[in-house]
Parts: C-alpha cells; sequence; structure tokens
C-alpha cells in the first residue's frame, strides 16, 4: 500500500460560499414543504375545544410571521449553510476544542437521536419515561464521585447559566442564614470566566476581583486584603484560563470559609483533571462541570448544553426542583426542595446530553477518565512548545510551570513587529479550514490567542494545526498584506468590528433586525 503523503505544511482548502439569503428573505406567498392534515372530526369531538384551554392574554391575534419556502429550496438552503461552516467532524479543532467543540462519539450521537430520546415530551407521565430518570439518577451518581459533591442538578443549560445558578444559591443561602443585608460581595479572579463576575453582579453582589502574581498565579495577598465579614462567597476557575493549576486553592477556600462565605468552583472545563482534583477535596461548596465541554457533547454553536451544577448537603434543598430520585422501585421527579431557588429552565434540561455524557462516562471508566486528563494535558504542553518556537509569540506569566488542558499565548511582539493583529491572523486561519480563538474581551493580553487541545487529538493533528500556525508566522514577516486582506479561501468575510462595541447597533434575531433598521 502506497504511503500517503503527510509532509504538506498546512491543507489546500476552499470552502464553499454560496451568500445564501436568511430563510425569511427567501419567503414565497403559496409555497410550502409539506401540508399539514386537517384534524379528523372524530379527534375534534374526542379532544373538545382546545383553544378554550389556552388564557386568553397568550392567544395569538394575528398568525406567525413564517416564511413559505418549498421542501426543496429548505433542503438546498441548510445544506448550503452547512458547507459554509467548520467543526470538529471537518477540522482539526484545537482553537476551541476543550471548551466547545470536542469530539464526540459517534454511537453516543446515534444513541441521543433514537426516536426513544427525540420522541419524548416533558409533561409525559414519569411512568413512562423510568429510562432517561434512570440515565440521569446515575450521571449524577457518577458526577458526585467525580468532584466529591451530594446531589447534582442538570437543569442549568450552559456554563453561563450555571454560575448564574450558583450565584443564586449563594444568595439564597445568606438569605437564609439571615446576613442577606451584610453579605453583599462576591469575589472571582482575573482570569476566571467573565460570567462569574457578570452572575455575581445580578444577583445584587458586589464584585471584588483577585488579580495575578508575576508568575501568573492568584495573589493570596490581595484575597486576604479582600475577604471581610461582608464576603458571601468566591467564585472562581482553577485552572483558570491561563491554564495554569492554583495548587494553593485550598487556602483560599479556607480563608472564604473562615469569615462564612461558601466557595464554588467553576469546572466547565474539566479536561485535565478527572482523577486528580476534586472540588469537594479542594474545600468548595458548590461547582459545575459543561457535560458539552469535558463530557464529549458538543456544545453547538450555543446549545444545546448542560450546565451540571453539584452541591455539598447543605446547599441540596436550594437546587432548582425538581431532581431525580429513585425510592427503590421507581425513578421519579422530586419537587420536594423546601428552600429551592426554583426553575433556572423549564423541565430538566436537555436529557440528550445527560445521556451522551454518561454513555461517555461508562464508555472510559475511572481509568478511562484518568488517561483523558493526562493525554489532554501531554498534547497542550506539546502544542505550547511548538507555539513557543515561533517568532513573535510568547505566553504570559512564564514561570516554566506546566499549562494544564489550555494556554493563553500573545501575538503582541508579532503585532509590533508586522504590524498584524492576532485577529488577523484568526482570520488567515479560516483560509486553512482552522478555528483560531483569541481570547474573552475586554482583551487583558494583548493580542491574544486561546489553544485547547483535547484527549483525543493525535500528534498529527496538533502538528498540522501548529504548521497553519507557523505558514502564517512567516508571512506576516514576509507579505503581510496576504495576512491582513484575508481571508481568501473561505465563506467568511471581513466585518467592520465596531458595531460590536455599540449594543445600539446590534440584532440578535430578523425581527429585532426588522424591529431596528426597517421599521
Amino acid at each position: 500500500m502506497k504511503k500517503i503523503n503527510r509532509d504538506f505544511k498546512v491543507r489546500d482548502f476552499h470552502q464553499a460560499k454560496w451568500n445564501e439569503p436568511i430563510i425569511f428573505e427567501l419567503h414565497n406567498p403559496g409555497h410550502r414543504g409539506i401540508e399539514v392534515p386537517l384534524a379528523s372530526e372524530a379527534l375534534k369531538k374526542e379532544a373538545g375545544d382546545v383553544y378554550a384551554t389556552i388564557p386568553q392574554g397568550m392567544r395569538r391575534q394575528k398568525a406567525p410571521a413564517l416564511p413559505c419556502v418549498s421542501q426543496a429550496r429548505v433542503l438546498r438552503h441548510f445544506l448550503r449553510i452547512t458547507q459554509e461552516v467548520i467543526g470538529a467532524d471537518l477540522n482539526v479543532e484545537i482553537g476551541q476544542g476543550t471548551c466547545t467543540m470536542k469530539y464526540s462519539p459517534k454511537i453516543n450521537e446515534r444513541l441521543a437521536r433514537s426516536p426513544k430520546m427525540s420522541e419524548l415530551h416533558p409533561l409525559q407521565d414519569e411512568r413512562s419515561v423510568q429510562g432517561i430518570l434512570e440515565i440521569m439518577y446515575k450521571t449524577d451518581l457518577l458526577l458526585r464521585e467525580i468532584c466529591g459533591m451530594d446531589r447534582v442538578s442538570f437543569q442549568p443549560q450552559s456554563g453561563s447559566q450555571a454560575l448564574m445558578t450558583m450565584a443564586s444559591l449563594i444568595r439564597a443561602k445568606v438569605e437564609h442564614d439571615g446576613k442577606g443585608e451584610q453579605k453583599d460581595e462576591i469575589i472571582t479572579t482575573l482570569f476566571s470566566h467573565p460570567s462569574a463576575a457578570a452572575s455575581a453582579i445580578v444577583k445584587g453582589f458586589k464584585v471584588r476581583t483577585v488579580g495575578p502574581r508575576e508568575d501568573g498565579y492568584p495573589d493570596f495577598e490581595q484575597l486576604k486584603a479582600l475577604v471581610n465579614e461582608r464576603t458571601a462567597g468566591f467564585i472562581c476557575a482553577n485552572p483558570e484560563d491561563t491554564g495554569l493549576y492554583n495548587g494553593e486553592i485550598k487556602k483560599f477556600t479556607e480563608l472564604v470559609h473562615s469569615v462564612g462565605g461558601y466557595c464554588a468552583y467553576d469546572q466547565a472545563n474539566a479536561n485535565g483533571l478527572f482523577g486528580i482534583t476534586r472540588a469537594r477535596d479542594a474545600g468548595f461548596d458548590m461547582c459545575f462541570f459543561n457535560l458539552h465541554k469535558s463530557f464529549s457533547t458538543p456544545h453547538g454553536c450555543g446549545g444545546p448544553g448542560t450546565g451540571a451544577v453539584g452541591v455539598s448537603k447543605d446547599f441540596a434543598d436550594f437546587l432548582p426542583a425538581p431532581v431525580v430520585d429513585f425510592d427503590g422501585e421507581k425513578y421519579f421527579l422530586n419537587d420536594e426542595l423546601p428552600h429551592s431557588i426554583g426553575k433556572v429552565r423549564v423541565y430538566q434540561g436537555t436529557p440528550q446530553v445527560v445521556l451522551k455524557a454518561y454513555a461517555w462516562m461508562r464508555a472510559l471508566g475511572a481509568e478511562g477518565l484518568y488517561e483523558v486528563a493526562k493525554i489532554a494535558s501531554l498534547n497542550n504542553n506539546y502544542l505550547y512548545k511548538r507555539i513557543l518556537e515561533l517568532r513573535g509569540t510568547s505566553v504570559p506569566f512564564d514561570s516554566g510551570e506546566q499549562r494544564v488542558e489550555q494556554a493563553r499565548y500573545s501575538f503582541q511582539k508579532l503585532f509590533d513587529e508586522t504590524g498584524v493583529s492576532t485577529e488577523d491572523v484568526q482570520r488567515r486561519m479560516c483560509d486553512f479550514g482552522l478555528h483560531y480563538w483569541t481570547s474573552h474581551h475586554p482583551y487583558v493580553v494583548p493580542q491574544p490567542f486561546t489553544l485547547e487541545p483535547t484527549e483525543f487529538t493525535s500528534k498529527e493533528d496538533i502538528d498540522e494545526y501548529a504548521d497553519a500556525i507557523a505558514q502564517i508566522v512567516e508571512e506576516a514577516y514576509t507579505n503581510p498584506e496576504i495576512v491582513k486582506s484575508a481571508p481568501h479561501n473561505s465563506s467568511a468575510h471581513r466585518n467592520d468590528e465596531s458595531p460590536f462595541d455599540d449594543p445600539k447597533q446590534w440584532a440578535i434575531s430578523w425581527r429585532s433586525y426588522q424591529k431596528k433598521f426597517e421599521d
């Protein structure tokens, strides 16, 4: 068999570009994909006047403005759009691998798409959904082992919603303790996810931020200066977005506990921690995992997801209700949580995501999960070495410490020497069919880029990704205009970035756009 040539630097790539209108612009009165049959007389008689059961205030005054499009046109529309995207099934996904686009075994996807799952209805009688309730209950038990907590809720849809849930739990607990007015401050760290601070503010807390020491680790002395009788809680990620794991985290949680505060752990990305450390062992009262990151289920551009929140027994009665319980004979939804913060999302979250995470954990077992952590860290540190060999790159807080599962690099030197920015590099990476993530705004690290290989990424894939960045760096020094004018081969195009700083110019939906700019 002839050996395939793997000596290429970057893949020869050109993406389809359709300039496809949005579905509402394809509206053509009278066109339709299917014709829904009218209900039979027998069914009408059996069902009765269903509209009478809908409160008057919830009834539409006119039909929804849905687009009329033929079936063939709908198919072409969505297939064309799929050709204009990149993802874990199409390209080497390192640009945000552990965060958003981790590979999901296809057997798990098939399980989740089974009619036994896809045709479930959240209002079915519990007796008819014993299977998925059992899966959710057993996934709860597995996560308890992994994080050391006593109870898990699957209601939060995302990491940000999980952070909001944890901030809500802290708010409810301090008020239950009779200290709601006194304890009005939450402490977080600079390189924790911005949603930690945002969630605390939404729940009415003042936010205090601990910055890094010169070596990049959170400054314990700063924490000591901030902790006081007003401290309600401490919310942080570990490792933070720098990829550095704070081995002194127990000191932080003990200090917060000493003034009656509570500690919440952002473990959205636990790729490098399985079998190595647990939230409970680090002194946390609660934590969350993004099942759509660490546990194989891909996030899918904002959803579906599950930010599973685990809590100690002191917070178990405060969790969103219902939770899934087992009485020895049947599984059931338990609404009897006396101090519940109420629902944070309708029904029970996304059971398909829980199913995929359960299948992934059961397939790997405890030893397999530990292997995931080792390989993810190995992959990241190999990529770390490759990137820092490139001209114009650096990494903040380079004290020689190992990065766990990701790293935030800087192209500031490249920018100073060539005028090529990290956003230029991002657009040029699209020409090779690769995704590249910069950082959360505002940029704390100058000209940042954050790379996140996962455990399934092979050395060959890492080399292909690093080779693409190496070629772009070479172009930046020899022909910078090809980078600055990118993308050339992608469906993407150059956007005016100024509207992103002005909410008045945002339109998050077609109808929002019409209201803002067409009326």
